[in-house]
């Protein structure tokens, strides 16, 4: 088999959760453990740091690879989903997976594995461990895949967990109230392992926080708390921190989320730096600056055309990736630039939560995602009606795209949003 007859061999032999949804969704550790006795335990042979939370997992997990690549190291980088291609999911210092590794482990390990079941990301995930110990890297930076608790990746000892949110998604598998998805995020506490947690502002989540904490004997930090970044500035491409003892940060991350991102970042590298690691000022400064070019960070508030009309896309997909876009649309919306949305969201997302926090005098093009999880063009546009959400239905993402650059003017601002699925297709068109 060649690469794409290895992935086609996956897809066609495995749950695939981006596809399937809860079909998919294995949760537990007992076919991961099985499987990485099996292998040999490759995930001992590197040092890592887990990464969880609603949002912002991919762009934490993003930064902190490039620092610690500017830093020197040999860095792993496993995140999910991919947008492109899968192999996306699996890098080092940046440089995707080999297409021929791939091929080569499914041939030589899948029938050794098969037995247990696994799902797709189950799979992805021990071949990452593999990938990352036969590389010989220093240190692989992990992000969960759902939750945390029964998360694959939660075999890992790490030298740091890292838990960047609680908000409502995924909870037909984590629970229906932030306390309960916040107990299966701290499923990745370690006894003696520190954990920082970015974002805390409910007192219910910061007290499942702080008992399971104690229970684990883990040292908590709450990032929130500590304000590393104390001043934000939006420039035309990229945002400064002013920061409380790291000098000035520049970083091409430009999201409103992501002064959030870097508060948490910074506080993980500090407790980096008590754990060994060698980060000076100058490696912090890089990664936050080079994190694009270091790691290929694509669909955060990216900017894909800067003018005639401008093409903003993000990644974005549920209540509170929206309670920072929804803001920033309305802004767009606003100021004088007309706003065309290219939307479509899959059926199994808090939808009505998503769509309360658009502006009303944006022109929306409603369009779903080739995918069995996708919610039909027509019904997306039907329940946008009570929100004042108007615009047409289209077949296809690109047929949306298209119609949405023919009616914008030059002076004209188009975003692509509400689904991994939506933002992908548009991507294909904007290489980097």
């Amino acid at each position: 088999m060649n690469y794409q007859e290895t992935l086609e061999f996956l897809y066609s032999k495995l749950p695939v959760f981006e596809t399937q949804g809860a079909h998919a969704y294995k949760p537990g550790l007992e076919r991961c453990e099985t499987m990485d006795q099996l292998l040999g335990h490759p995930h001992r042979r590197f040092r890592s740091i887990h990464v969880a939370g609603t949002n912002g997992k991919g762009s934490c997990s993003h930064t902190l690879a490039s620092i610690l690549q500017e830093a020197g190291y040999k860095v792993g980088l496993f995140t999910s989903p991919h947008l492109l291609d899968y192999d996306e999911r699996i890098r080092i210092n940046g440089t995707p997976i080999s297409h021929q590794y791939v091929v080569d482990w499914v041939t030589d390990k899948y029938p050794l594995l098969a037995p247990q079941l696994p799902s797709f990301f189950e799979l992805a995930t021990m071949m990452a461990f593999c990938y990352f110990a036969d590389q010989q890297v220093d240190v692989a930076v992990i992000e969960v895949g759902l939750g945390g608790r029964l998360d694959s990746t939660n075999i890992i000892t790490p030298e740091l967990c890292l838990i960047t949110n609680i908000s409502f998604d995924h909870m037909q598998f984590l629970g229906d109230t932030l306390p309960q998805i916040a107990a299966e995020k701290a499923g990745i506490m370690k006894k003696g392992i520190p954990c920082v947690i970015g974002e805390c502002s409910d007192e219910r989540v910061h007290f499942t926080f702080t008992s399971k904490a104690e229970r684990m004997q883990t040292p908590l930090f709450f990032a929130n708390e500590k304000h590393q970044v104390i001043w934000v500035r939006n420039q035309t491409d990229h945002l400064e921190y002013d920061t409380l003892s790291d000098g000035t940060l520049k970083s091409p991350l430009m999201g409103d989320c992501q002064p959030h991102n870097a508060n948490s970042v910074l506080t993980c590298v500090h407790l980096l730096r008590e754990r060994g690691f060698c980060i000076s000022e100058t490696h912090l400064h890089n990664g936050f600056r080079k994190v694009l070019k270091n790691t290929h960070l694509r669909g955060r508030w990216e900017i894909l055309q800067q003018k005639n009309p401008c093409i903003i896309a993000d990644t974005g997909h549920n209540e509170g990736c929206f309670q920072y876009l929804g803001p920033q649309l309305r802004h767009i919306a606003e100021s004088g630039s007309q706003l065309h949305i290219v939307f479509g969201m899959v059926s199994d997302k808090d939808i009505a939560s998503v769509l309360k926090t658009l502006p009303i005098s944006a022109t929306y093009y409603f369009c779903n995602a080739p995918t069995p999880r996708a919610l039909p063009a027509s019904e997306l546009a039907t329940m946008a009606q009570p929100f004042g959400l108007t615009g047409n239905t289209y077949p296809s993402i690109d047929t949306a795209f298209d119609a949405a650059r023919q009616a914008a003017r030059t002076t004209d601002t188009i975003f692509v949003g509400g689904s991994n699925f939506i933002v992908c297709e548009v991507l294909k068109r904007f290489p980097e």
